[in-house]
């Protein structure tokens, strides 16, 4: 039998939830490719994937899939890998560089601006490159480890990311690494600010047919043992970003939350909610998920 396909976002964030099976007990049982988190949404909605970790929003957008229990990339604050770099406090932004790699955090971006800092910018997707970005854009959106680089980076050179609020009340643009002086903008905890709920970044989903008993207790166990190796998951990612392995660790272990509980379902059906009166989906889908096992074993 062929094996099911898995379409994976290929940013650090994610790697604890697939450790089992890139480095784990179920290595080789399942299909696995890594990419853009939009370009998994885009192959779970062509039928090119049979699950895939997508931006929440996109949820909203493909048919006929369910949601795998208990799982996702969230966070409860900063999460240092969804930055917005301003050359000017944000609210006073009027062109806005947006990154294409995924549709949700385009998404949070336009809702903060609408909902808490009451301003309708210009917003332009581009690639994801900070300096070209901000050439013709007075702040761009960077996401992923580009994003986590700059956060890291700036914790090497002893700075604090101050918070939005602190940003949006300062006269003094903060410093960012290779960029000169900016301000910067962590969007999930601005998220979080604004309404007081987790914010869910994504979320593992599945076509309804490929779904079996087997399959979620599979992800559920492979998350557990991931969670369990955050140190070898950084060792190892430190070799291929070129970044200190405890700062990764770190950001795994207290930035990232990898859970999806009912508070963290509060939150997103709260994005859904305000993203449909926003105009940037149709209407609210109610959330639909594949019943947990009674059991998971890591």
């Amino acid at each position: 039998m062929a094996r099911l396909r898995i379409s994976v976002v290929e940013y650090l964030n994610t790697a604890p939830l697939v450790w089992g099976f890139t480095d784990g007990p179920w290595k080789g049982k399942y299909e696995l490719s890594f990419t853009l988190p939009s370009e998994c949404a885009e192959q779970l909605r062509n039928g090119a994937a049979d699950v895939a970790i997508i931006p929440a929003i996109e949820y909203q957008t493909i048919p006929d899939i369910v949601l795998l229990p208990g799982m996702a990339v969230a966070a409860r604050g900063p999460v240092r890998s969804i930055l917005l770099v301003s050359r000017r406090p944000i609210e006073r932004a009027q062109r806005v560089a947006l990154d294409t790699s995924s549709r949700s955090s385009r998404a949070l971006v336009r809702l903060l601006f609408r909902n808490r800092w009451k301003a309708s910018p210009e917003f332009v997707d581009a690639p994801p490159d900070p300096a070209a970005m901000l050439q013709s854009c007075d702040a761009a959106l960077i996401i992923g480890d580009p994003a986590l680089r700059i956060s890291v980076k700036m914790d090497a050179l002893g700075e604090t990311q101050p918070s939005g609020e602190e940003c949006c009340g300062s006269s003094e643009p903060w410093p960012v690494p290779g960029l000169s002086s900016f301000f910067l903008y962590d969007v999930a905890q601005e998220w979080i600010e604004m309404t007081g709920k987790p914010c869910v970044l994504a979320v593992w989903a599945a076509r309804r047919a490929a779904v079996t008993p087997e399959l979620v207790a599979d992800f559920l166990a492979s998350r557990a043992y991931g969670l369990a190796r955050l140190r070898d998951i950084a060792e190892g990612a430190s070799l291929k970003l070129d970044l200190p392995a405890p700062a990764l660790e770190t950001y795994l272990r207290e930035n990232i939350d990898y859970a999806l509980d009912a508070e963290h379902c509060a939150g997103l059906e709260l994005y859904f909610r305000m993203c449909a009166e926003a105009g940037l989906i149709p209407a609210v889908r109610p959330m639909e998920f594949v019943p947990q096992p009674a059991r998971v074993t890591a």
